[in-house]
């Protein structure tokens, strides 16, 4: 099974847990990554991954979440650009900003199973060629494909 998490995924664990749901996604989350180090799922990231964790403004997290990134079975580089662009511009379409079409691009080219996201408006794209879904969602189905 592959995956890919987008930037809000990885940022989880650090967001506000007053709030129910985001402890529940953050554990979950954190629950995806110990899978992916212990090898029972693939991680992609992309050229998109990288630029956005290079931008993010709090260094510890930034520093946490690279660090991470070695984990992943392989990478969505700038060579893939080209098509990536021309897979976000049908998902803008549908009102996805385009850094999101772009991320959910790489992940379809990576031809990842699922596309792991804590983003609302992500969570109502539909797409035949991958199943975006939140940490939480993505735990109970995982739970039940390996009971």
């Amino acid at each position: 099974m592959r995956v890919y998490l987008d930037n809000c995924s990885y940022n989880r664990p650090y967001d506000d847990k007053t709030f129910p749901v985001v402890q529940m996604e953050a554990e979950a989350k954190l629950f995806i990554q110990r899978l992916i180090q212990e090898n029972k799922i693939e991680l992609v990231i992309s050229f998109m991954s990288l630029k956005e964790n290079d931008d993010n403004p709090y260094i510890e997290r930034k520093i946490n979440i690279s660090n991470f990134f070695p984990y992943a079975c392989c990478i969505i580089d700038e060579t893939f650009v080209e098509s990536a662009i021309q897979i976000s511009n049908q998902i803008s379409k549908a009102g996805i900003k385009n850094k999101d079409a772009l991320h959910v691009a790489c992940a379809i080219i990576a031809k990842c199973n699922y596309f792991i996201t804590t983003d609302k408006r992500l969570l109502k794209l539909e797409n035949k060629a991958i199943v975006l879904i939140n940490p939480i969602q993505f735990i109970a189905i995982w739970g039940e494909n390996n009971d």
